[in-house]
């Protein structure tokens, strides 16, 4: 058997009616960049993640650069981030001129270590941008704790938990902004790149709403210097036919990620994700971590599973950020989990069969019948 780490197949068969219809309407309109289709996805996703605005742009790292760009953040201050997650959340800063400052995570949730922080906030620390790592929410309580009583901003990374949730609240609404990307392979997907912030301020909404368009309030009336970063209107039609399924297809992602969990539990040295109470996992990566990953990981793909790590390199020891002056040991616990993490397939319509089969192929490659 294959099993493909990602199928989107079913997710087209499922909207490819409303989506031939309404992309046609666009077409004859030649309605192409931030039309009325794309003005109708942001408030639909602004109610989705229950806040007042939605401003829609062309990738998660721009949606992360934009929500800075609001704050003002530039040459001198700081952004505290975990060194554990996609190396766009700490480009974002760099963009700025800002400087990214790095924290290991919790062991368990693979997010950062709200007990962690203190040590590293000086009064340069201008925001902290949390990462929903693989879909299950930060502990959001405590890094409010700590940046309220150090006014300092709070910039969600929720480009990978479209709709999980906190004590009923959903990623992206539980600090000052909160940031998603639509790359294809997210749980809620376009047909190429995009991106969305989300607040309740109305101040950053309007600041970043110029920065994505030339930093402009008329045609030619140009208020700040801003960029060219706007949701095409294709995408936002793509956008809104899959966000009426979303919460659907996680709760199908959930259902395959409690079978994968009830195979593995008892393999030696496999460790499966841990869900923390009061959270939602949407497990837009399914990530376990295993011993001798890399020959893990070869065999599994010499029988037919697609596996992936995500992510092998944490960024303090990238060669992009040797200038931070960071060494292998700084940080232990993202150094250990990013040698020892493998991402094994996962996608709504993934079958009951396939999921055995995946975990059967692990525990043969693990050695274990």
């Amino acid at each position: 058997m294959k099993v493909p780490f990602i199928d989107f197949s079913e997710q087209y068969e499922a909207i490819k009616t409303r989506l031939d219809k309404d992309l046609k309407k666009v077409f004859v309109k030649a309605d192409f960049i931030m039309g009325d289709e794309a003005k109708a996805f942001e408030q639909e996703f602004a109610k989705f993640c229950g806040v007042k605005y939605a401003v829609g742009v062309n990738s998660g790292t721009d949606a992360l650069y934009m929500a800075l760009g609001a704050l003002d953040i530039t040459v001198g201050d700081e952004v505290i981030i975990p060194t554990f997650t996609f190396i766009a959340t700490a480009l974002c800063i760099s963009y700025t001129g800002a400087k990214p400052v790095f924290v290991d995570i919790e062991e368990e949730t693979y997010n950062i270590d709200p007990k962690k922080l203190e040590a590293v906030i000086t009064d340069r620390t201008r925001a902290i941008i949390p990462v929903h790592l693989y879909g299950q929410p930060a502990n959001m309580d405590e890094i409010r704790a700590i940046a309220k009583k150090r006014n300092i901003m709070i910039v969600e990374d929720a480009c990978q938990a479209h709709g999980a949730t906190y004590k009923g609240k959903r990623a992206g609404a539980l600090g000052d902004i909160g940031c998603f990307s639509f790359y294809p392979t997210k749980s809620l997907g376009a047909f190429g790149d995009a991106g969305i912030v989300i607040t309740d301020r109305e101040d950053i909404n309007e600041k970043v709403r110029m920065l994505r368009d030339y930093g402009r309030k008329g045609r030619y009336e140009h208020k700040i210097k801003g960029y060219n970063s706007r949701l095409d209107t294709i995408q936002a039609v793509v956008l809104s036919a899959k966000l009426k399924y979303l919460d659907q297809w996680n709760a199908m992602r959930g259902q395959l990620a409690a079978y994968y969990c009830e195979l593995l539990k008892d393999i030696p040295g496999v460790v499966v994700p841990t869900i923390k109470s009061h959270r939602t996992h949407v497990f837009q990566t399914f990530a376990v971590r295993v011993p001798n990953r890399n020959v893990v990981m070869e065999k599994m793909q010499e029988k037919g599973v697609s596996v992936l790590i995500h992510y092998p390199i944490p960024i303090h020891l990238q060669e992009a950020y040797a200038d931070t002056g960071h060494k292998k040991g700084d940080f232990p616990i993202s150094e250990r989990i990013s040698d020892e993490i493998l991402s094994l397939p996962m996608y709504p319509h993934m079958t009951k069969k396939q999921v055995k089969y995946v975990c059967d192929s692990l525990k043969e490659a693990c050695g274990k019948k």
